[in-house]
């Protein structure tokens, strides 16, 4: 019988390419990521010509999208966990109707 270093040779060897071809493509996105962020105007990029991550969204955004899927699962708790959650918004007094019509 032939050594275990024999018998695992041929996967060794295609380990090794899978783990090259992944090293390369990554090494690939990274040139075109960076290609990229060279090409955008001198505001979105930082002086060492690194992009910079995207904006975080407006808190106002966030709230609606949860209030919306409050009102979609339709259920006291979802309201109650929304206006906990955001009980100084204008959007907690919609949330509050609902739930006062839920709760009749």
């Amino acid at each position: 019988m032939l050594p275990a270093r024999v018998r695992n040779a041929p996967q060794q060897c295609r380990r090794h390419r899978v783990k090259e071809a992944l090293v390369r493509l990554a090494a690939f996105f990274q040139r075109k990521t960076n290609d990229d962020t060279a090409s955008q105007s001198g505001r979105d990029r930082e002086d060492s010509g690194r992009a910079f991550r995207s904006r975080a969204r407006s808190p106002s955004i966030a709230v609606a999208e949860e209030y919306e899927l409050a009102r979609r699962k339709g259920t006291a708790e979802a309201f109650e966990l929304f206006i906990a959650r955001h009980g100084d918004d204008p959007m907690a007094k919609r949330a509050c109707v609902e739930l006062k019509r839920l709760t009749r």
